[in-house]
């Protein structure tokens, strides 16, 4: 059984930084790829950013540059740093585990309950 806790969301200024983490319960974290998703009111989850091992990661267009996803093995643990932050960054954030490394939702067995990012202007 695998159980994902999320932490670290909150509200933001335009231009602020947030880092959210995810914890990982459970065996065999290191075989899952690990990625993080996010809904805003009224539209579809959509996939931020996906980790296979240390220096294989991957970006929606819309975060890259801005957003950094990482992982800890020895803490069963991911992170997303979130720098310069934008209003459209607004929305409830999932981390997710599964055995592909993509960016869609559908590839992914495990979520956790998710943390809310509010960025204001």
């Amino acid at each position: 059984q695998v159980q994902l806790v999320e932490s670290g969301g909150g509200s933001v200024q335009a231009g602020g930084s947030l880092r959210l983490s995810c914890a990982h319960s459970g065996t065999g974290y290191s075989a899952y790829f690990m990625g993080w998703f996010r809904q805003a009111p009224g539209k579809e989850r959509e996939g931020v950013a996906a980790i296979a091992g240390p220096s294989t990661t991957t970006y929606a267009d819309s975060v890259k540059g801005r957003f950094t996803i990482s992982r800890d093995n020895a803490k069963k643990t991911v992170y997303l740093q979130m720098n310069s932050l934008i209003p459209e960054d607004t929305a409830m954030y999932y981390c997710a585990a599964g055995f592909a490394f993509t960016l869609r939702s559908t590839s992914y067995s495990y979520w956790g309950q998710g943390t809310q990012v509010t960025v204001s202007s």
